[in-house]
Order: C-alpha cells, then structure tokens, then sequence
C-alpha cells in the first residue's frame, strides 16, 4: 500500500505533494470524481466500480461466484506521508459478481474497525478464505500501540457481516495477509511490507520502534523477505512461527536491498499452475509486479521477472485466479480520483506462457 517518495526526482515530488494538497480540499466520492474521459483510451481496463474507492483487491471464486476483498479508500483528512498516514480506512466493503465483465454489486460494510476490539487506526489490504462453510476475513491494523498486527473475523455468509477474534493472530505482524489453500487441504498466510508496513522493525521477530524506517543502510545485504506460515486447521492461529520467503535470483543467489527492481517490497499473494507455485509481488518503490517460481508453498523460489509494468498511482497491489479455464488479475490504479491514494480496482485477463512464466501486462495502452 505504500508509496515511496525518496525515489522520486525532485520536480515529481513537488507535483506528487502539490496533487495530494488539492485532494485534501475535498471529501468528493468516487462517483464525483469524474477521470478525464479523454483519457479512458489509455487504460487497459475499466474501474469495476465508482460509487467508492477500492484497492489491494483480493479475488477468490467461492461457489461459482467471484467475490473481492478489497481495502476502501476515503479522504481521511490526513496529511499524506512516506508512512501512509493518510491510508486510514474505516471499514471494508466486499464486492461480488457473477462473471468477468458481469455486474459488480457492493454489499455494503463487512467489517467495521469500530468493532475490532484491539484495533486502533488504519484498516489496510485484506484476504479472505472458505473452510467447512466458514469464510475468515484476514486484515492487518494497527493495535492502539500503533503497531500493525493481522486479525481475523469470520462469518457464515461471503459478505458478511464478519465478526473479529477479540485479539490479533499470536505471532502476526506487518500488513498484506494473503490466504493461500493449496491441493491438499492446506492453507498458508504470506505476508509483509516495508516502509510503513513496519516489517524491517521486526527483525528476529522483536518488535523494534526505534527500527529503520527502510533497509536502505543495507544496500549490499540480502534484501527482507516476505514471511509465511501455515495456518491451523481452525484456521484461527499460526501453526509454528513464520518463515522467510526467499527469492533467488539467476546465480541461485538472494536478490539484495539494493536491487529495487526485483526483491520484494510488499502485496504478496500466491497461485498454483501446472503443479508449480508462484510467489507474486509488488516492488513498492519501483512500482512493478514480479513472479517467482518454486516447487513448494514454502519456497525457495525463483525470479522469474516483471509481469506488470507500473500502473498510473505509483505502486500496486494485486491477486490472481483461474475462472472456467482462465487466468485474470485483479489490480488497482487511480484512474477515477487522479490521486495517489484513492484508488479503484479493475480486472484483465493473466496469460502463463509455454515456457510457465506470466506474460508482460501493460496496464497504460501506448
């Protein structure tokens, strides 16, 4: 969810802090903020809905149906920073439809962070899973420490309402929890994110608040990884402590801190194909999406290079699913507001190519 100003030249910082200036003299829905329709032509594809703003979409087929998990945007009011402080949403909102290209219904408030008994500020990317005819909402928040944690809620309807667990996930920490279900019944949470995602103050699982606010004192040093646990058969709580999900580059090696373009930065999520698992995610500060491959949940995994190229609203965030035989990512940008954090989701088909890497996707038509 982050984005990252320190990489940005100088005269687009100025125009970035100018734009989130202008947005926060207004409190317009996304209904309102009409994107130039000039522009509509530039875009691979359409936002799935206006009525609000949505993002970091997670999309699974639960009985036949496709529903999205996104985050939901507001102006908060708050002066945006390299923290994210202005990411503090309220509430989650799932969405649903029948098909690619159907009607996107929104059924309204699933979670509220006023009835999270341990939550404090900032409701951000969340996941979902079914197990036994239960759905579980996982979300990460921070506690009234203001330290990010991962809760879960759950409910016996897809939509909600979803009620929370009294405390966060023992052992949880940092943002993006992304659910994966493998063939055999297990199920795993990938997580983490840099920055403001506080993951690089966990170093050997301690919570340090005085930790780096980047990695960036490590340039030549394996970058930090993204972790995953397996979950229980409850699904309530992590079965052992987290592990390191490491990519390896070309040379077998651990990509480094210093490789922007490549090592992971936060919006893990994980899909199986052709009896392969493959670890996607987000570069954050360079803003593109990249695969890696492994042979097992756990990894290693891999490089295997860009597959989405920077969508307009700096960084994003994304999920993958196979519906009736074909593959598609949910992703968002910021075609309806034009500003940074307030965003809306859309989907287009994925391709796997012959040789089991995901086809380049251009999300601005040149």
């Amino acid at each position: 969810m982050m984005k990252n100003f320190k990489k940005m030249p100088g005269l687009a910082l100025i125009m970035a802090i100018a734009a989130t200036s202008s947005c926060q003299q207004t409190n317009k829905t996304a209904s309102k903020a009409t994107a130039d329709t000039s522009k509509k032509t530039m875009y691979l594809s359409q936002p799935l809905i206006s009525e609000i703003y949505t993002a970091d979409p997670s999309a699974h087929l639960f009985n036949g149906k496709i529903y999205i998990y996104p985050s939901h945007d507001i102006e908060a009011g708050t002066p945006e920073n390299d923290n994210g402080d202005h990411f503090d949403m309220k509430d989650y909102h799932i969405l649903s439809m029948d098909s690619i290209n159907g009607k996107v219904t929104d059924n309204g408030i699933a979670l509220s962070i006023k009835d999270i008994p341990w939550a404090g500020r900032q409701l951000w990317a969340p996941d979902a899973a079914l197990k036994n005819g239960t759905y579980y909402l996982y979300f990460p928040v921070k506690d009234k420490s203001d330290v990010f944690r991962i809760g879960v809620a759950t409910s016996k309807n897809p939509v909600g309402p979803f009620k929370a667990e009294a405390k966060p996930i023992e052992g949880s920490y940092s943002i993006d929890p992304a659910i994966f279900t493998d063939t055999d019944g297990s199920t795993y949470m990938y997580f983490g994110g840099i920055w403001g995602g506080q993951l690089q103050r966990w170093n050997n699982g301690k919570y340090d608040a005085n930790g780096s606010k980047t990695d960036s004192q490590k340039e030549n040093e394996p970058s930090l990884n993204a972790k995953i646990a397996k979950l229980t058969n409850n699904m309530l709580s992590f079965d052992g402590s987290p592990k390191d999900v490491v990519v390896l580059d070309e040379n077998n090696k651990p990509l480094l801190t210093k490789d922007h373009d490549r090592r992971f930065f936060e919006g893990a999520w994980m899909h199986k194909y052709n009896g392969k698992y493959y670890f996607t995610y987000s570069t954050g500060d360079t803003h593109f999406l990249a695969s890696a491959i492994g042979d097992t949940p756990y990894g290693p995994f891999k490089y295997q290079g860009t597959f989405m190229n920077p969508v307009e609203g700096w960084t994003t965030h994304h999920s993958i699913i196979e519906i009736k035989g074909k593959w598609y990512i949910f992703y968002h940008d910021t075609q309806l507001s034009g500003k940074t954090h307030l965003r809306n989701v859309k989907v287009t088909e994925l391709t796997h190519k012959a040789d089991g890497t995901i086809a380049l996707i251009e999300p601005i038509k040149k």
